[in-house]
Formats: structure tokens, sequence, C-alpha cells
């Protein structure tokens, strides 16, 4: 799951798009690189997001899961662009 685009099914930030950056039983933190930022993500119960599987930014996830520096930067400009492909379908 970490690297995957997910949208927020429930709560105040219902429909927020963010990238998930760690994994745990019940839970995901997750970020979108303007308000949660990496420094402080925010713990969300998996049955309160949407997997999007029809985006995903592999250089993205790789950097993740492997442990290498991510900047909010690259965070905001990926949610940026997978919403400017979403919508030219």
């Amino acid at each position: 799951m970490i690297g995957m685009f997910a949208s927020s099914k429930s709560g105040h930030d219902k429909d927020t798009i963010y990238i998930i950056i760690k994994e745990e039983k019940e839970y995901v933190y997750v970020v979108d690189g303007r308000i949660r930022t990496l420094n402080h993500p925010k713990k969300k119960n998996k049955k309160h997001i949407q997997i999007i599987k029809k985006f995903q930014n592999l250089e993205l996830a790789e950097q993740l899961r492997a442990g290498d520096r991510v900047m909010d930067e690259q965070i905001k400009r990926a949610i940026k662009l997978m919403r400017m492909d979403n919508s030219e379908i």
C-alpha cells in the first residue's frame, strides 16, 4: 500500500487525496504535502480510505518503500499530476 494514492471516505477531510507513506495493522499514515506534511502525517483507519488503483507514481512509491528521502514538494506534485490526469478522463 505504501506509495499508493488514497481518498478519504469519511471525516472532515472527506474526498481529500493523500499518498500512503506508512502502514500498520488497521491504520495507514497519509500525507498531502500541504496540510499533512511528511513530518506530521495523518493516521487514518483503513476502513476510512479508498485506494485509487487507477493512478500510481511508481518512482515516488519506490522511494518511500526504500526509505529514501522524499520531500513534501514531490508529494504535492504527484497529487497535482494525478488530479490533472483524472480531469482529462
